[in-house]
Formats: structure tokens, C-alpha cells, sequence
């Protein structure tokens, strides 16, 4: 078997575990051409597949899409799921406040939010081994819990994890928004209807009502949330 079948073995089961538009965004690559990768219309080759290893994992050694971990070149297991093979080092990753504020080019208006976390120094391998699924570890930020709309899965002033690489709802998830000046977390969900798709916006508290996200109205998506930290007193 050719190392490029090899490298489209790999990458397809990744996309069979994460979905296209996922495992797209960890390859930093747009749908289409991985797409066109997997299928044989373009090309697999050297640069791109070391390109593609460093945005998806950088931690873990250089030329894993080579190598199907089982050993053969018939059945792969995921890199997902396997043991990390990379050595790591004792370095820090600053994890970020995500800025709602002029970086923006407007501020937004986030409800009963008592104080905000300004970043996070955590190693390595704490990112590899406990944060899974991202765009890349660099588009990782902060943001406080605000209001008591998502409780009881965090409450106000609890650290969010977001993954700043997503930018659409492609799937249903706990999103990072704004609609107007005013900024929300909510679960949003896709509804097909015959004026087209709707997005719900719901809430675990069910003192809250859901709200339906419509053609037309400004939605601009920050981020989908892929870690909660939820603080109890005691």
C-alpha cells in the first residue's frame, strides 16, 4: 500500500469519529479539500500531511499519519483514542481571556457576570490529556460564566474552555454568541422547517425560555464552549 493510501486511512477514520466539518477545522484545512484528499483528487503528500499533523496535534511526533497504530496497513485505529507517543516537555500553555471588548471592534453586554478570569498556565500535557476534540490549542480562551440561565451545569463566575476556531453551527453544541450587543451561552439546536433552518437557543435552567434564532436577526458565533468547570461551595 502507498504511504498516501496510508495517510487517507488515517485521516478517514478520524472523520468517521469527528464528522467532516470537525476534523476539517483540527486539520485547519476548509471541508472540501480534505474532502478531495480522502477521495483521491488531490494530493497527499509530504508537506501537507506534516502540516496537517502539526494543526491537528502539536504534541505528538511528527509522521503519526504514516503509521496505522495496530501496525497494518488494513485496519487502523484511531489516533484519537490512542496513547499519547510523544514526550512532553515541562513548558506552560497560557490559555487566554477571551476579549469581548474593542479586539472585537464592539463590545458586547454579558449578564450578572461577577468578575472574569484572566487566563490560564497549564502544562502540556494537562492540555493533551484532558481537552480533546479542538481546532487547535491555540484557538483555546476563557470566558467566565455569566448569569443563571445554564445552571446547573455552571454557574455565574465558573471558567468556560471555548474552541475560537468555530465560527458556525454545523452541529448541535453549547455555542458562544451574540445576538445584537448582547452576548449569550447557550445549547443551540438545528430545527429543518419549511422556511428553512432554525437554530434554538435553550437553556438548562428551566426558569428560561428557548428562543429561535432566525434568518436576519445578527448572530455573529464567537465559539463553541468544549469544557466547563462548575464551582460548588462547601
Amino acid at each position: 500500500m502507498e504511504i498516501a493510501d496510508i495517510r487517507r486511512l488515517v485521516a478517514q477514520r478520524i472523520v468517521d469519529e469527528l464528522t467532516l466539518t470537525v476534523a476539517a477545522n483540527r486539520f485547519s484545512m476548509p471541508p472540501r479539500q480534505l474532502l478531495d484528499m480522502l477521495a483521491g483528487r488531490k494530493s497527499f503528500g509530504e508537506k501537507v500531511a506534516r502540516r496537517m499533523e502539526q494543526a491537528f496535534d502539536p504534541y505528538r511526533t511528527a509522521g503519526w499519519l504514516d503509521h496505522p497504530l495496530d501496525g497494518t496497513s488494513e485496519t487502523v485505529t484511531s489516533p484519537i483514542a490512542a496513547e499519547p507517543r510523544a514526550m512532553y516537555s515541562m513548558s506552560d500553555f497560557t490559555i487566554p481571556q477571551y476579549e469581548t471588548g474593542g479586539s472585537m471592534g464592539k463590545g458586547i453586554f454579558l449578564a450578572d457576570q461577577p468578575g472574569v478570569i484572566k487566563e490560564w498556565r497549564v502544562s502540556e500535557r494537562w492540555l493533551h490529556l484532558n481537552v480533546h476534540r479542538i481546532t487547535s490549542p491555540s484557538n483555546l480562551a476563557i470566558v467566565t460564566g455569566f448569569g443563571p440561565s445554564m445552571q446547573p451545569l455552571f454557574n455565574p463566575g465558573d471558567p468556560l474552555l471555548v474552541d475560537r476556531g468555530i465560527n458556525t453551527i454545523d452541529q448541535d453544541g453549547i455555542y458562544f454568541f451574540r445576538v445584537g450587543d448582547e452576548g449569550f451561552v447557550k445549547q443551540l439546536q438545528r430545527i429543518p422547517s419549511v422556511h428553512g433552518l432554525i437554530i434554538r437557543a435553550k437553556s438548562y435552567n428551566p426558569l428560561y425560555d428557548p428562543f429561535d434564532i432566525v434568518e436576519g436577526m445578527d448572530l455573529e458565533v464567537f465559539a463553541r464552549v468544549v469544557k466547563v468547570w462548575k464551582g460548588e461551595d462547601f
